[in-house]
């Protein structure tokens, strides 16, 4: 018994030292070169860049007050549509203390002058009446008493003004009803009921009331690097994606391109701005993040091949045209004349025809088993 256990045990040791041996051999000897291998076919050759931006309204509009106060009353919410005129907040009036005692001061000075004027042109009436006058004396002394009390009108308006920021007069075009400068989304409201308010001086631009943009005219904004600029073009068009709303694609038309470079993470980049041309129905809201893709260059219906097919050597271009079949396969280095690329494919403009098989890189492992 013990002699047939050494004898498999024996044959075991032979076994995996003749395994290892011829594996090691297969292991040991030269793999064949296996390449893949292309057609050129005729296919459109677009070369193209995108852009990041964002979605904003052409017209966006800062409504400020035309005097300081406290907002009283609010009577928009954001989201809402106003329409050019419409009131959207009611401004209290503040008067300002200097301003309100020269008000009044008028008041007082414009009553004296009238009681004069009044005086006087009852004197004068008495005296035209008797044939003591004459009638241009009298004439004169009857427009000093209408301009009197045109002085009164004037001042009582200009008090109501400063201590209520509205008289009677001009009540229906007030400066205390903030109005809405255009149509349009009210797009934000950053004051409360209660809030102090300025108007813009040469100090200070004033307080936002409401944040008003006509979101049926949209714009595309972003940058574009110093080395593409040069290929655009005004009016040229573009697809813009708006990823936040499951990749929704609009066109565009390019109208501005900046003059002026921004330096942006080191790079020099100019300001564009697009056109977009919204579908009918669709709802986009102002500052999405999106994507603009361009065509810079395009080649219609040329001959190409996988730009990983090229052998770039120096300025010169090469491919490696496939000659016979089988075990007799030869690769013909051939020097080609090269257009266009996208980055997958690249244009072929001579060398080679649709009737040549061009070799690409070697196949690996991985794909030699699938």
């Amino acid at each position: 018994m013990k002699k047939y256990s050494k004898l498999i045990i024996a044959a075991i040791v032979a076994l995996i030292f003749i395994g290892t041996f011829v594996f090691l051999w297969q292991k040991s000897q030269p793999k064949k070169v296996v390449y893949n291998e292309f057609t050129p076919k005729m296919e459109t050759i677009q070369k193209t860049t995108i852009i990041t931006g964002k979605i904003e309204p052409r017209n966006e509009v800062n409504v400020k007050p035309q005097i300081s106060g406290i907002i009283a009353e609010l009577l928009k919410e954001p989201g809402q549509y106003v329409q050019q005129g419409e009131v959207i907040a009611k401004v209290k009036v503040i008067p300002d203390m200097g301003q309100l005692s020269n008000a009044e001061a008028r008041v007082r000075l414009s009553e004296i002058n009238l009681k004069q004027a009044q005086v006087n042109y009852n004197r004068e009436e008495n005296l035209y009446n008797q044939k003591l006058v004459s009638a241009d004396e009298f004439d004169k002394i009857k427009q000093a008493l209408h301009q009197a009390k045109e002085e009164k009108m004037a001042a009582e308006d200009a008090l109501q003004v400063v201590r209520d920021g509205v008289s009677k007069a001009n009540a229906s075009a007030s400066s205390t009803l903030i109005r809405s400068t255009i149509s349009g989304i009210i797009l934000d409201i950053p004051v409360k009921v209660g809030n102090s308010v300025i108007l813009a001086n040469t100090f200070n631009d004033g307080t936002t009331i409401a944040t008003v943009a006509n979101m049926n005219d949209l714009i595309f904004r972003g940058n574009i690097d110093e080395t593409e600029v040069g290929q655009l073009v005004n009016n040229m068009p573009m697809k813009i994606t708006i990823g936040a709303l499951q990749d929704l694609k609009f066109d565009a038309s390019l109208e501005y391109i900046s003059p002026k470079a921004v330096e942006s993470n080191g790079a020099n980049q100019f300001e564009i701005k697009a056109a977009v041309k919204l579908a009918e129905g669709s709802q986009i809201r102002s500052g999405y993040s999106a994507n603009a893709e361009i065509v810079l260059a395009e080649a219609a219906k040329v001959l190409s091949v996988p730009e990983s097919a090229i052998e770039f050597s120096g300025d010169s271009t090469f491919v490696y045209v496939i000659k016979g079949e089988g075990d007799q396969k030869e690769y013909q280095r051939t020097p080609v004349t090269t257009g266009l690329s996208d980055g997958v494919n690249i244009e072929i403009k001579k060398g080679i025809t649709a009737k040549d098989k061009v070799r690409g890189p070697e196949v690996i492992a991985d794909d030699k088993e699938s």
